[in-house]
């Protein structure tokens, strides 16, 4: 089997790529497509085969895809970024890859969504048979053409979409626990904050790609234990602000996921059932 990844060098992309890689079997390969050729040295350093151009550039995907049988696709414009740019890449790339995918007779398709297309809680944790509810701070541009995506992908015919919804990932010196601290100054002191480790991302994204019979399955990869806010201060040595006993939180369940699907039917259990396993472990 030869399984393209997009988005290498992103913050999952480049710790997936790597385990991917050395969990595969006798005969498996991995392309990773990427925009610049010296972004892929390391990736071919470890056996990858290396694609060079813009996913936005159908030349680009029929080239990226000969002999694909597999794809995972990463690739995300994230927060902070012009709503135009989220727009071309979440939702119009990945559906131009789905359909490049589709035509080239991919087998399975691996579509790496993200949590915040639920929108608002529901007074319990989220679920994957939930509809997308705009609603809540971090809804805009990103989860919205995310959801597109996933919609548009799951109707395309007789290829074998799955869908992987995140939450906020960390890990393995990932900036982004740091940079929650942005966020959360404005965040109640016990408001929770749904995570993955980098680590059983990666597990949960290689439980999706390899199981059969599972086309147009949605799956939150999920760690068991959200941090408050001020857990996320703790984790980073910061000293909790002394105004933020006074905020209070709109919507207690936003974001907060369930993982009993994908623990279920897939057999997942996180290698790090809590930030502060990770933390115990050297693996932040």
């Amino acid at each position: 089997m030869l399984t393209l990844v997009t988005g290498t060098t992103g913050q999952v992309g480049r710790r997936f790529v790597p385990r991917l890689l050395a969990q595969r079997q006798p005969g498996e390969q991995v392309r990773v497509l990427v925009r610049d050729a010296t972004r892929g040295e390391r990736f071919a350093e470890l056996g990858a085969q290396v694609a060079v151009g813009d996913m936005r550039d159908e030349e680009t995907l029929g080239e990226a895809l000969v002999g694909v049988d597999a794809v995972v696709n990463v690739a995300a414009s994230f927060r902070g970024v012009p709503d135009e740019e989220a727009w071309a890449v979440n939702r119009d790339a990945a559906v131009a890859l789905g359909r490049a995918a589709q035509a080239s007779g991919v087998a399975r398709f691996v579509q790496v969504s993200t949590g915040n297309v639920y929108g608002v809680g529901r007074g319990r944790p989220l679920t994957e048979e939930d509809e997308s509810r705009p609603g809540g701070e971090m809804w805009g541009a990103y989860p919205e053409s995310k959801a597109e995506a996933e919609r548009e992908l799951l109707a395309l015919k007789s290829l074998d979409v799955r869908i992987a919804r995140l939450p906020f990932v960390y890990g393995e010196g990932d900036p982004h626990l740091a940079n929650s601290l942005h966020w959360a100054a404005g965040w109640a002191p016990h408001q929770r904050l749904q995570m993955a480790h980098h680590a059983d991302v990666a597990q949960g994204l290689m439980r999706l790609l390899y199981a059969p019979s599972i086309a147009g399955r949605i799956y939150n990869i999920a760690d068991d234990a959200p941090v408050t806010t001020v857990e996320l201060y703790q984790l980073n040595g910061v000293e909790v602000p002394a105004g933020l006993h006074e905020l209070t939180d709109p919507d207690p369940w936003f974001g907060i996921m369930s993982n009993q699907r994908i623990r279920r039917e897939l057999g997942f259990r996180p290698i790090y059932p809590s930030v502060w396993t990770a933390r115990d472990a050297g693996a932040l």
